[in-house]
């Protein structure tokens, strides 16, 4: 820490500080919180921050800090504001950080403010501001405030009135004892895994034990994002295995499930992979929907008016919370289930479940969307495309094809090709060069459906339609083989194609949009993957083949998807978050 004479001197140290480093402006004068302080100059997410009183530039921001520095002090120096009154987006902070930081996106660098509630953060004009100042500061508990934002402000009922109470102290515990939320985040993977484990015994004491050690898991996977908000820990790595623990867990206990059930001689692998499908397809839906709707123009809608409503309505709140099935509420359902009762009842409840708050939260997006008056963007129609992981074969056809008119036309023909495909694997005789037919139909129609921008009302249903046709198909034809371990081969499948999905959502998020194209070509997009399963169900008609094929594709996929994803999430070029997941 340095202490400057004057602005000139200021500029002078702050050039001094060698490039890669942060650097941070705080006027000596500053009364306020530490945890205040602590949300304006740590957090590594932002490229520049500032709370009244105090600023802070990463390395990126370091150049247009040294010429926000300088036009500041011209400005003062010659009386005049720093920018227009009408422009100024923070006219109630008047200290110099907050005039530098005005200037600052003047040159062009957003700088956040975050909200900092009841915590003080000020510049005392005089002895007696000053007085009242520290009395503000005074009469708030730094650390309480610390520890309960470390709770997400929106989460399940589950989550907040039994697992949030105490996870706070357990995330502080970790704090001080330097642990980071990775740490915690890999234990909760570790505990998943060893659940699984145990439920694959096929025993009730394997099975009560795997209740509990989900549960436990579930517990660690609170408090890692509650560690990262309370130490403002936010990494890149982080947001990859955060995103993407949480499937990885999910789908290994399904697995566990599964064995634990054939060792008990009840073979439950439909289910499993039908329940991994339905949760895939679910999120999906919630994916699209976002993103196609979250920079909307004009966005206004009655049924969002009636949600914003009942939001008011303290009871309905966690009712609609609840209704939804959140992963709080879901894994506390299938630790029960697992430990008094058996997997099928497990499975059976868990695509109940989620059936019902599928048919809810759809059903809610259908309203929104027939009733808003709303013109969604490029970025938001980009968004949908690279949702619909469109591969070459569609890709083709929409180059070739006209574009289709109609405000429901992209997604009637993408439901149209999904229909063919599912009824195909479904109806037509195992086997059959009839499904290889569906198959052309449907690549014929997917690349239809993506022929033009996605922009209307219900486009963000094509992503939905097309994860459903592939994940569907897959589960179908390995369902109906003779071939042994064909549903297990193929739940490896759908499991390395989903985490391709989730991958894809996450980048999106982080606003580096989608995987490269070279990716998708190589996996060959839905329609290619869809079409290469139809083909070896009808050419691989012996016991052994066709699981081996699956098998094969599986693995392919997942070492190409992996090691992207891996690249990617470990390079600068991934955006520094930390992901809070589905409500939890």
């Amino acid at each position: 820490m340095q202490t400057a004479a004057d602005a000139g001197d200021a500029a002078t140290l702050l050039a001094a500080v060698p490039a890669g480093r942060r650097v941070a402006l705080v006027d000596p004068r500053f009364v306020g919180h530490v945890h205040a302080l602590r949300l304006g100059l740590t957090d590594p997410r932002f490229a520049a921050a500032t709370v009244p009183g105090a600023l802070t530039a990463q390395p990126e921001a370091r150049g247009a800090l040294l010429r926000a520095l300088r036009r500041t002090t011209a400005a003062v120096g010659a009386g005049a504001p720093v920018v227009a009154a009408d422009t100024d987006p923070a006219p109630e902070d008047r200290t110099v950080p907050g005039r530098i930081a005005v200037a600052l996106e003047a040159e062009g660098t957003a700088v956040k403010r975050p909200e900092l509630g009841s915590l003080t953060a000020c510049v005392p004009a005089d002895a007696g501001a000053r007085a009242t100042a520290e009395n503000a500061r005074d009469a708030v508990d730094d650390e309480a405030v610390r520890l309960r934002s470390a709770v997400k402000a929106h989460d399940g009922f589950f989550t907040t009135f039994a697992i949030s109470p105490y996870s706070r102290y357990i995330a502080r515990w970790c704090a001080r004892r330097g642990l980071t939320p990775n740490q915690v985040t890999t234990a909760s993977l570790i505990t998943a895994l060893i659940a699984a484990g145990a439920a694959a015994t096929g025993t009730r004491g394997g099975y009560i034990a795997a209740g509990v050690l989900l549960l436990v898991s579930f517990v660690l996977d609170c408090t890692d994002g509650q560690l990262a908000r309370y130490s403002l820990q936010y990494s890149t790595m982080g947001a990859w295995l955060d995103a993407t623990f949480d499937r990885a867990k999910e789908y290994a206990y399904y697995a566990g499930l599964a064995i634990g059930a054939v060792r008990g001689g009840d073979d439950v692998w439909v289910l499993a992979l039908g329940a991994m499908v339905l949760q895939a397809c679910r999120h999906v839906v919630d994916f699209s929907f976002n993103e196609a709707n979250h920079d909307a123009v004009a966005n206004t809608s009655p049924t969002a008016a009636l949600s914003d409503k009942l939001d008011s309505v303290g009871w309905t709140v966690w009712a609609r919370r609840m209704i939804v099935l959140p992963i709080g509420e879901r894994w506390a359902m299938i630790a029960v289930l697992t430990a008094l009762t058996t997997p099928r009842i497990v499975f059976y409840a868990l695509l109940i479940g989620c059936a019902l708050a599928a048919c809810y939260t759809t059903a809610g997006r259908l309203l929104r969307s027939l009733t808003r008056r709303a013109s969604r963007t490029d970025r938001a129609a980009q968004a949908l495309a690279d949702l619909a992981d469109s591969g070459p074969l569609a890709q083709g056809v929409a180059a070739v094809a006209p574009g289709l008119r109609g405000a429901f036309t992209a997604p009637a023909v993408a439901l149209l090709g999904t229909l063919v495909m599912i009824g195909g694997a479904l109806f037509l005789p195992y086997g059959s060069p009839l499904t290889v037919a569906a198959a052309v139909v449907y690549v014929v129609f997917s690349g239809l459906a993506v022929a033009r921008p996605l922009k209307g009302a219900l486009d963000w249903l094509v992503p939905p339609f097309f994860r459903a046709a592939e994940y569907v198909t897959i589960l179908v034809l390995a369902a109906r083989s003779d071939a042994p371990h064909a549903v297990p081969a193929a739940f490896g499948l759908v499991s390395a194609v989903a985490y391709h999905h989730y991958d894809t959502v996450y980048r999106i998020r982080g606003g580096t949009g989608a995987p490269p194209q070279w990716l998708v070509r190589t996996i060959g997009g839905h329609e290619g993957r869809t079409a290469l399963v139809a083909v070896l169900a009808a050419v691989l008609t012996h016991a052994a083949g066709f699981t081996t094929a699956l098998t094969a594709l599986a693995v392919a996929v997942a070492l190409v998807v992996l090691v992207e994803s891996i690249r990617f999430w470990v390079s600068s070029s991934a955006p520094a978050v930390h992901d809070e997941g589905e409500l939890a």
